[in-house]
């Protein structure tokens, strides 16, 4: 099972994929809405993405490169 969500990831393109509030996280990792992306959510493979302050969002996959832990 592991193997099969790491070439998930090799798929997906260097902007990140996008899925909406609603739908089931297509892989584990760190996302972050649309509207505010300094906000950084952890969500797992099938996991449901929530609502964003109460409204429905656009979540995009963050890479390694974007997280800042300051």
């Amino acid at each position: 099972m592991k193997r099969i969500a790491l070439l998930k990831e090799r798929q997906v393109s260097a902007a990140g994929p996008a899925s909406t509030t609603g739908s089931h996280c297509p892989v584990s990792g760190l996302w972050s809405p649309e509207s505010d992306p300094q906000v950084v959510e952890s969500f797992f493979e099938g996991q449901v993405f929530p609502a964003f302050d109460g409204v429905p969002a656009v979540w995009r996959r963050r890479t390694a490169g974007l997280v800042s832990l300051n």
